[in-house]
């Protein structure tokens, strides 16, 4: 098992992961390149877990196989949904998808940009697809925006066209701007500015104080170090032949 925890464990969860290990086939190399093994931990409502580690350890990986973008090779996710406990791991797609669109979101650094959409809409869109009318949507779209320093009359324009730094803050927006159960959270202050990251750290504590689960890796992990309940440490798998083939 390659994790520590730091802090006391908690009783209620919204999910449960059991012997979780994820590896990955390189089949043009024939070697198989490790992520992490037979992990387990638990997540309540309103906790924020930090994760840490050396590069290679497997962190990004961990949140994109609890969001089910990776499949794991073995082990158990269980997410207490609001109907019931699932488990991710084995989950149809169609599940999975209803999940993200309604309890389960993952925020990164990068922006999935769709041409000839408007910055405004972009962030509106998680909020009509819950039902909130579209000028109630937009209005809520545009106060995030600003929150995040989004300047307005950016707000009309394609995200395809704004530099790295302004497309990370509407997909901040957009990721933020509907409260999930849980929230995964991948580096998402890496090119931020200071007022963005104090405006990303405001949301979060704002959610966390709603109940919304929380687990991350920050490249800034002192920006957020307040909200941190416990903590997991990723350690980076040694391989038995000497070499290290491990996955970010």
């Amino acid at each position: 098992m390659n994790m520590q925890l730091n802090g006391r464990p908690a009783k209620a969860n919204v999910l449960r992961v059991d012997g979780l290990s994820k590896q990955f086939e390189m089949h043009h190399l024939k070697r198989t390149l490790y992520a992490f093994e037979n992990l387990d931990f638990e997540v309540n409502a309103g906790e924020f877990i930090l994760l840490k580690g050396e590069n290679g350890a497997g962190k990004s990986t961990l949140l994109r196989t609890l969001y089910r973008s990776y499949l794991p090779r073995a082990g158990h996710i269980y997410y207490r949904t609001a109907e019931g406990v699932i488990d991710l791991a084995s989950a149809a797609d169609v599940d999975i998808s209803v999940l993200r669109r309604r309890e389960i979101g993952f925020v990164t650094q990068f922006l999935n940009a769709r041409p000839r959409v408007a910055a405004e809409e972009v962030v509106a869109e998680p909020l009509r697809l819950a039902g909130t009318p579209h000028a109630e949507a937009l209005n809520e779209a545009r106060r995030w925006l600003a929150a995040f320093g989004v300047k307005r009359q950016l707000w009309p324009a394609y995200p395809s066209t704004f530099s790295g730094g302004e497309q990370q803050k509407v997909n901040l927006a957009r990721a933020l701007i509907l409260p999930q159960r849980l929230l995964l959270l991948d580096e998402p202050t890496a090119s931020l500015d200071r007022d963005a990251r104090q405006a990303l750290v405001d949301r979060l504590a704002q959610l966390k104080d709603a109940g919304v689960a929380m687990i991350g890796v920050f490249h800034h992990p002192e920006d957020v170090q307040h909200l941190v309940d416990r903590e997991i440490y990723l350690k980076a798998i040694k391989i038995e032949d000497g070499e290290d083939d491990v996955a970010e």
